[in-house]
């Protein structure tokens, strides 16, 4: 008889532990009675760009959630997050795997983030199979995109939600790229800049790569030779000496992943007497200064966000973030928490959780987002231009990340920018 009763216990406290261990939520975390709306958070979680995916849809779902939730009809709903770990900066195959068994094992209703193109491919088919709103916030191939044109039916379920789709980056980094050339040329007597296209080979870069080759030469700038790294490289030593070889004044880059570091401290330490702009997504987020030991100081790069105020929305999470989470938001985590907002509004104008009534309202958005005024373009991609979302360069300048760009571009300078500014070691060697 007292055997039985310790089963009895053990069978009890099992069903508890179990009943406490929940499915990965966030935020407030749900009763047993309350409704809720499942979002999966895809991103590859070992590297920063998946950590801020997940921090991002954390504090959204967690506002979203404790000022009552997302009104559908009569009830009132609640976001709970499964976190999935895509590893797809090391494998695409994985990142579409562990998508489909979010939505056919934890039951995801919705699905966001994701950065790398390959993976946003395959997670895009996968969500399409499902007939699942899937919002992307980190991939910018704009083949993405191009599939709602070609096939509604299929891909209507798609939105990018950041960062601007790729052919808008590769414009907009030309931007910063024109304004760095301006400071040589006015600065240090340089009339005609020689450029170093670095790329990291992945398909986003190789139409950046095509684009840059044939575009930077119209800005009377000379393309001295394009290198491809890997995106996990550790060592870019051999590429930053041939570089310097070259006789390049601007090195140009793309780096969406982890090469991004080494990159720029191995930049920093050969003191390669040539400017950094473009791309690197490592030199968004706060940890950057740390990983690569001071090094990363001027590192210019296109970016989502800065201490700066682009709507009445971004300085509120920019700095709340920053005291959750001691870090500064990347796109990836902008991305996500924005997601949530849009997503939250369409629910409750289409009154129902019926995938294809949402999509009708998603695509409608039009709202103060934290990067700017956002509507949904004809192909679900962001609306890029002043008045929409315009992106921001910043540059980390004695240790602290500031936002040097738009200066006037188009009659835009948001509230908070300064002045750009060149490497001390760069001005040494020319002037």
């Amino acid at each position: 008889m007292k055997q039985k009763k310790g089963l009895v216990w053990i069978a009890l406290i099992l069903l508890l532990a179990f009943a406490a261990a929940g499915c990965g939520s966030s935020g407030e975390e749900p009763t047993a009675k309350e409704e809720v709306i499942r979002v999966a958070v895809a991103g590859p979680m070992a590297f920063v760009q998946g950590e801020h995916h997940w921090m991002g849809a954390e504090m959204a779902a967690q506002e979203i959630n404790d000022a009552g939730g997302i009104k559908v009809g009569d009830k009132n709903y609640k976001y709970e997050l499964i976190k999935v770990d895509t590893n797809e900066l090391m494998s695409v195959s994985d990142a579409a795997t562990a998508v489909e068994r979010a939505i056919t094992e934890q039951k995801a209703d919705f699905i966001t983030g994701t950065i790398r193109t390959e993976a946003a491919l395959a997670i895009q088919d996968v969500a399409m199979d499902y007939k699942k709103i899937f919002m992307v916030a980190g991939a910018s191939f704009i083949g993405l995109a191009d599939k709602v044109e070609e096939d509604y039916e299929r891909y209507k379920y798609w939105f990018r939600i950041s960062p601007i789709n790729g052919n808008l980056l590769a414009q907009t980094s030309l931007l910063l790229l024109q304004d760095v050339s301006k400071v040589l040329r006015e600065d240090l007597n340089i009339e005609t800049p020689k450029v170093a296209l670095v790329f990291e080979k992945a398909q986003a870069g190789d139409a950046l790569a095509a684009a840059a080759q044939q575009v930077v030469p119209s800005f009377g700038m000379e393309v001295v030779g394009l290198w491809r790294p890997s995106p996990t490289a550790t060592d870019l030593t051999a590429e930053l000496t041939a570089i310097q070889d070259s006789g390049a004044h601007i090195i140009y880059t793309y780096f969406s992943a982890a090469s991004g570091v080494p990159y720029a401290k191995q930049w920093g330490e050969l003191q390669i007497p040539a400017v950094s702009v473009g791309i690197n997504v490592e030199a968004q987020a706060q940890g950057f200064m740390a990983a690569t030991d001071g090094r990363g100081n001027y590192e210019y790069t296109l970016n989502t966000y800065g201490p700066v105020e682009i709507t009445d929305k971004t300085l509120p999470f920019y700095n709340e973030f920053i005291k959750r989470n001691g870090e500064y938001p990347t796109y990836n985590a902008g991305g996500t928490y924005d997601s949530l907002y849009i997503l939250k509004e369409a629910i409750e104008r289409a009154g129902t959780l019926d995938q294809d009534a949402i999509v009708v309202e998603m695509e409608k958005t039009d709202m103060d987002s934290t990067i700017g005024r956002f509507v949904f373009d004809e192909k679900h991609d962001v609306t890029w231009g002043p008045g929409y979302v315009t992106a921001v360069g910043t540059q980390w300048q004695d240790g602290k990340l500031v936002c040097t760009w738009p200066n006037g571009w188009q009659g835009i300078t948001y509230p908070g920018t300064v002045e750009y500014k060149l490497p001390p070691w760069v001005v040494e060697a020319y002037k």
